[in-house]
């Protein structure tokens, strides 16, 4: 069993930045992808950045180029920094995490709980 705990959302103003983390405890043998969606009530929930097990991000269109993604391996942890924060940036941000309790077991996808971004004009 897996658990995620994020932090570092806020309310911050447009220009400001912000950086999200997402610490992964439990079984886990390996990880095979590491992610941050975004989700507002009656939205889709929508990929903003990951990593799978290749070391190359994926963005999307509008956090290509302000946000970043990276990883501590070894604290199990995934971050997003967010740059020249946006208010259309406002949502809850969910972090995603994809592991195997052993080796060549089956993977299981965890969510993070959300924590909220808030972009001011």
């Amino acid at each position: 069993q897996v658990q995620l705990v994020e932090s570092g959302g806020g309310l911050v103003q447009a220009g400001g930045s912000l950086r999200l983390s997402c610490v992964a405890s439990g079984t886990i043998f390996s990880i095979s992808k590491m992610a941050w969606y975004r989700q507002a009530l009656g939205n889709e929930r929508e990929l903003v950045a990951m990593f799978t097990t290749s070391d190359t991000p994926v963005y999307s269109d509008s956090a290509k180029g302000r946000f970043t993604i990276s990883r501590d391996n070894a604290k199990n942890t995934v971050y997003l920094q967010m740059n020249s924060l946006k208010p259309e940036d406002t949502d809850t941000y969910y972090c995603n995490v994809v592991v195997s309790e052993f080796a060549r077991g089956p993977l299981y996808s965890y969510w993070g709980p959300g924590t909220q971004v808030t972009v001011s004009s």
